[in-house]
C-alpha cells in the first residue's frame, strides 16, 4: 500500500512539480537580498541590510518551485541561522568575490553550516557574486578559498554571477533545481 502511494506522488509531483525549501546564506552585503529580488521580479532593486530574513516563492525552475529563506549575514544574526536549517532542501551560499579580506571569515561560516547535522547531504550551490567588479575571483578559485573540494557528503556547485545583472543566476538556479531532485529522490519524499 506504501508502494503505491509513493508512486502516486511521484505522478502528482511529475504534473504539478515539486516545491523545495532553499536557505539563502552568507555574509552581510555578499548580494544575498538583491539575489532574491532579481529571481522573483526579474529587476534590480535597492536592498537595504537584512535584520531577520525575507522569504519569496521563485517561479518553477525545471519544475521546482523554490521558497527561498534569505537570513541576515551580519555577525550578531548568523547564531540564529541554525533555526531555519530544519526541511532544507538546498543551500545557496553567496559570497562577494571582490571582498578577499572576507573569504576566511565565509569558508568558517560555510563549514559551520556544513558541519550541520540538519543540513547533512544538502545540495550546496556557491555563488561568487560581483563577477562584474575589477579584482573578482573566479568561481573555482572561490571554490578552493571555500575548501569545497574536501568538501564530502555535500553535492556542491559553484557558479560566477552578477546579482544586480541577472548573469550566471539561470545556470545556478537550473543547476540547484537538479541537485534538489537528485537529493529529494535520495531521501525518497
Amino acid at each position: 500500500m506504501g508502494l503505491l502511494f509513493s508512486r502516486i506522488q511521484q505522478a502528482l509531483q511529475g504534473f504539478y512539480g515539486m516545491e523545495a525549501r532553499i536557505l539563502l546564506l552568507g555574509l552581510d552585503a555578499a548580494g544575498k537580498t538583491t539575489l532574491l529580488y532579481r529571481l522573483k521580479l526579474n529587476e534590480t532593486t535597492m536592498t537595504i541590510p537584512t535584520v531577520g530574513f525575507n522569504v519569496e516563492t521563485i517561479q518553477p525552475i525545471n519544475n521546482v518551485t523554490f521558497t527561498m529563506w534569505d537570513v541576515g549575514g551580519q555577525d550578531r544574526i548568523r547564531v540564529l541561522w541554525r533555526h531555519y536549517h530544519a526541511n532544507t532542501d538546498g543551500l545557496v551560499f553567496v559570497v562577494d568575490s571582490v571582498d578577499s579580506r572576507r573569504f576566511e571569515e565565509a569558508r568558517l561560516e560555510l563549514e559551520a553550516l556544513l558541519d550541520a547535522s540538519l543540513l547533512q547531504g544538502v545540495p550546496l550551490v556557491l555563488l561568487a557574486n560581483k563577477q562584474d567588479l575589477p579584482g573578482a575571483c573566479p568561481p573555482q578559485q572561490m571554490a578552493e578559498e571555500m575548501g569545497l573540494r574536501k568538501l564530502r557528503g555535500n553535492p556542491w556547485h559553484a557558479q560566477g554571477c552578477c546579482a544586480m545583472s541577472g548573469e550566471g543566476i539561470p545556470e545556478a538556479m537550473t543547476k540547484l533545481s537538479e541537485m534538489v531532485k537528485q537529493y529529494r529522490d535520495a531521501r525518497g519524499t
